[in-house]
């Protein structure tokens, strides 16, 4: 009885120790790659993700419907008419009265206007004008006055009491068109900017209540716009530079994808030199580090080098003075003695695991010279992004005009400093008395519906882009997976695998792709509230609010990154199985448990190829491109386009290529992964027997010390299925 109870205990420990890391999966001798007859899964997700399509679709519908979106493009008078529109149609451009008001809003003049009349003109004004200059030459040449306002039945002795009224501008200087707006362009003509603008009849501007009008005033006002200003100038620059060289830029694209095709095939090859190259530099770099660290200390032992700490030496932070005591060159050499050791001890224990990481990055290269049309893919996924961008861009600007607009009395202002003159005015009603005089446009309004259908179409913009990059990832998943699970290779590859990929994925499993991507944006989405809370409480005084939104958030951001690498993960096991989401993604996480040391090493391993992949393709094309329009390479000077700023095709050529570089290695990270997981199903379904055959490439049975019994010994490398049939 002792003895079987002990024996029962043994039994249940190992029950615990199989429900801890799941169950290893079952032979199936009817397996033979992704599974052709599957059932639709994860119904209701679907059909709940077509009822919020649906809700987003009836969204942009509304907003087509009512709102127009050339209300953010262009200004709006204090009347409430668009410039450039409608009755405004031969007046685009925006003037202020007292431009010198947008100084009291700061940088959001640019989009929210200045606190001040504003009219719509044909043309910004190209020279000095004051109202009393008017007077004085009993003129009314020159007048800038609301629609209310007949300027051609207005005699000068009225001009005094519109200009107080806010009827007329005060004063005017030269002004150039800045997105619609008219801003002082006088800068270069000023040289005393303390001096007070004058008229070309020497009268000195002034406001409505008198006061002086200087450069430095209008500089300050126009300060932000100004600056917009010079930046447009610079990007009108390398425009003209982008459109000088397009078609070289063009070129490039195409020579950087071509690189990263050739540079996939030759990781077959040279993957295995990267990191053996990059495993001795580390070992060689700690061992002299130690060597000289520790003969730097015995020589100045020898020459009794002893540390005299004093006050000024210890605060002086001077590195050199420490370079000189034996003592921090103890220090230097125990601390690498002792990651050479760490590092040594990691390197015995996990060589096999290194191999078998190198040998799986030599197999997807291999996979995707069988499968050429897998690096084309990204491409499709890519297209379907730039179309959500595209739809929810626009859907976003209709909507967010929806709103009628809001009037706020100009003749009531409750703020000391101006700075809160919109939000603290008192909202009013226009008539035709009132409308351009009491009442000024200041936004358009709504916000009651505007905001909560904003807020649903930044949910659905994460759900729908996350969903795009799931789609992409499953069809990729079951087309390497198709690889894998083909015995002999290339002949038992299927003819068109991301044809029946992409078959599959969208006819059973919409619902566990639109399951993942749903967990995916509501993290997303909680960590831009998150963020938005973040921005409300970075000036308050409550630390412990900050403090705990700031843990919120890097444990949020933690939690995406681990539900990215578990959704990948299940979309490959469903891609293969066609189970559900949640059964897929336990047993993806199961697997992984059972062989979480060769997980961590193949990641890691396969970012580091990839992260030298990218920089070598990059920095390759990069350095082509420096010379190319350097005119460095004689042959070609003749080719190379007149520039204002020769850097900056380098630059466009540089980022494309880096993005270029990320569409095609993320083929590779996709192939890595989904053979990774496909070689695990393979050691726990099978044992190398007649029945029970390997699928794995014969590099992998080596290195992990397995076999096909029924092959031959001499056998040169191509797998017999029939040996075992």
């Amino acid at each position: 009885m002792g003895g079987n109870q002990v024996e029962d205990l043994e039994e249940n420990e190992k029950d615990k120790k199989k429900v801890d890391v799941g169950e290893p999966r079952k032979y199936d001798p009817n397996f033979k790659g992704p599974l052709k007859n599957r059932s639709c899964t994860d119904i209701i997700c679907c059909l709940l993700f077509l009822f919020f399509v649906t809700g987003m679709v009836v969204c942009s519908i509304l907003g087509f419907t009512r709102g127009n979106p050339y209300k953010l493009i262009y200004p709006t008078d204090s009347s409430g008419n668009v410039c450039g529109l409608d009755t405004k149609s031969g007046k685009p451009y925006l003037m202020y009265f007292d431009i010198l008001q947008c100084a009291k809003m700061g940088a959001s003049a640019i989009v929210a206007g200045c606190p001040t009349p504003q009219v719509c003109v044909s043309a910004c004004t190209t020279d000095y004008w004051v109202y009393l200059e008017a007077i004085a030459t009993t003129s009314t040449t020159g007048l800038l006055c609301k629609d209310t306002v007949d300027t051609s039945t207005v005699s000068f002795s009225q001009i005094s009491s519109l200009v107080s009224n806010d009827d007329c501008a005060a004063y005017y200087v030269k002004n150039t068109a800045i997105v619609g707006r008219c801003v002082p362009s006088f800068f270069l003509e000023v040289t005393n900017y303390a001096s007070n603008l004058q008229t070309s009849g020497a009268y000195n501007l002034t406001t409505s209540d008198g006061s002086s009008v200087t450069a430095n005033d209008m500089t300050s006002a126009s300060y932000y716009l100004a600056k917009f200003y010079t930046a447009t100038q610079y990007i009108e620059m390398v425009f003209k530079d982008i459109v000088a060289s397009w078609w070289l830029l063009l070129v490039f694209m195409g020579i950087a994808m071509v690189t990263c095709f050739i540079w996939i095939v030759l990781l077959r090859w040279i993957a295995g030199i990267m990191v053996w190259i990059s495993v001795i530099l580390v070992f060689g770099l700690l061992g002299f580090a130690c060597y000289y660290s520790y003969s730097q200390y015995y020589e100045m032992k020898n020459q009794n080098s002893t540390a005299t700490y004093g006050v000024s030496e210890a605060f002086a932070l001077n590195f050199g003075y420490y370079l000189q005591l034996k003592e921090t060159w103890l220090a230097f050499g125990c601390s690498t003695a002792t990651f050479l050791i760490i590092f040594l001890l990691i390197f015995i224990f996990l060589v096999k695991r290194i191999c078998i990481a190198i040998e799986l990055i030599k197999e997807a290269s291999r996979a995707i010279g069988h499968m050429i049309f897998t690096l084309i893919w990204p491409i499709f996924p890519f297209l379907l992004q730039v179309c959500v961008v595209g739809y929810f861009g626009i859907s976003v600007s209709y909507i967010a005009t929806m709103g009628n607009a809001e009037y706020y009395n100009n003749s009531t202002n409750t703020s000391t400093d101006g700075v809160n003159y919109y939000l603290e005015r008192i909202t009013c009603t226009p008539n035709d008395t009132t409308l351009g005089s009491l009442c000024d446009f200041v936004k358009y309004g709504g916000t009651e519906y505007i905001i909560p259908m904003q807020v649903y179409m930044l949910f659905m913009f994460l759900w729908l882009n996350n969903f795009v990059i799931a789609f992409g990832q499953m069809v990729l998943a079951g087309s390497f997976a198709s690889y894998y699970w083909a015995f002999e290779k290339p002949k038992d590859i299927p003819h068109f695998p991301i044809t029946g990929s992409v078959w599959r994925a969208l006819r059973y499993h919409t619902g566990s792709l639109a399951f993942g991507s749903l967990i995916l944006a509501i993290i997303q989405f909680i960590r831009i509230v998150l963020e938005y809370l973040d921005y409300k409480l970075k000036d308050s005084e409550n630390v412990v609010a900050r403090f705990f939104v700031k843990c919120l958030k890097c444990c949020f951001w933690c939690l995406e990154k681990c539900v990215k690498f578990l959704n990948r993960n299940a979309y490959i096991i469903v891609a293969v199985y066609g189970k559900n989401f949640c059964s897929a993604a336990k047993d993806a996480f199961f697997l992984i448990l059972r062989n979480v040391v060769r997980a961590v090493v193949l990641d890691k391993l396969t970012d580091y190829v990839l992260f030298l992949s990218k920089l070598a393709v990059t920095a390759a094309v990069g350095v082509g491109a420096y010379y190319w329009f350097q005119g460095k390479i004689a042959f070609f000077s003749d080719y190379v386009p007149t520039l204002n700023f020769y850097i900056t095709p380098i630059v466009i050529v540089i980022i494309g290529t880096f993005l270029i570089t990320c569409g095609f290695f993320s083929v590779y990270t996709m192939a890595v992964d989904t053979l990774f997981l496909c070689f695990l199903e393979d050691l726990e379904m099978h044992d190398g027997s007649a029945e029970k055959p390997y699928f794995m490439s014969k590099g992998l049975m080596k290195i992990i010390g397995k076999k096909n019994k029924f092959e031959d010994p001499d056998d040169d490398g191509k797998d017999k299925k029939s040996k075992g049939k």
